[in-house]
């Protein structure tokens, strides 16, 4: 079922949660498996899992003259109306990117302004006497690729790897987890102001940025592993086959894979 089709009870209005807004009946296959691709041949595959009832990562791909922009978002399991938080970062994040990159901002100050935009918009989710510890939160992890390199911001642990097509491949992103893996930083109405770990790299062969949820890295957790399953794939057979393998490994959580091609940097 994609994000547009009628309730399969009335007819109705689908809301962003996945249930009607006329009957109230939950959609069964709501944002179940959801693929995106853009005009420069990046693709993203994003799949509920088999295990969690709705898919609250949200992923965004555009493009901006030479810029290629993408957004991966994960919503956090136990706040509420996770996927409606992870949607709204990742529409607003790839927007201002979007925006800022076409009006001269450089790339690494427009990923900072990105994601400070994005928390706004997430924490502006909190309904009026919510209180902050129970309201929309997720995870935020960004690429920027262009003709002189590629950038990568996140906050959470949704990550960005470096997948070369020869040679060693490397994480790009920092998780922001304390103790057991809980999460330091993320974006909502509770959280700090966001503050991103950028990082900006110059390929000096060709290959693929890859933006993930941990459905995907808690199984492959580092570059090679994910290289290996990759292969000589495009981006959209690449990234299904990275989610099908997270979801032979067990499936237990939404998984979210995102390749951008990347070319070798200019000058």
């Amino acid at each position: 079922m994609d994000e547009t089709a009628p309730c399969g009870q009335c007819g109705g209005t689908v809301a962003p949660d996945g249930h009607c807004w006329d009957c109230g009946a939950a959609q069964v296959a709501f944002r179940a498996h959801l693929e995106i691709e853009a005009d420069s041949g990046a693709a993203g595959v994003s799949d509920r899992g088999l295990r969690r009832e709705i898919n609250a990562d949200a992923m965004a791909l555009t493009t901006r003259g030479e810029w290629t922009i993408g957004v991966v978002c994960d919503g956090v399991s136990m706040a509420p109306r996770a996927e409606r938080a992870a949607r709204v970062a990742a529409e607003v994040g790839a927007g201002s990117l979007a925006g800022l990159l076409e009006s001269g901002v450089l790339p690494e100050v427009a990923l900072v302004e990105a994601a400070g935009r994005a928390g706004r918009a997430v924490a502006g989710l909190a309904q009026a006497g919510e209180r902050h510890s129970v309201a929309p939160a997720c995870t935020w992890v960004a690429c920027v690729v262009g003709p002189e390199g590629m950038w990568s911001a996140s906050v959470g642990d949704s990550r960005a790897y470096w997948l070369p097509d020869e040679g060693p491949g490397m994480t790009l992103t920092e998780d922001d987890t304390g103790d057991l893996d809980a999460l330091t930083a993320w974006l909502g109405a509770d959280a700090d102001e966001a503050v991103p770990h950028v990082r900006s790299y110059r390929p000096g062969c060709p290959g693929r940025l890859l933006l993930c949820t941990d459905g995907l890295w808690r199984h492959l957790p580092d570059a090679a592993g994910l290289r290996t399953v990759v292969r000589e794939a495009g981006p959209l057979p690449g990234a299904r086959a990275l989610v099908s393998y997270a979801l032979e490994a067990g499936g237990r959580d939404n998984v979210t894979a995102l390749l951008v091609p990347v070319a070798p940097a200019r000058g």
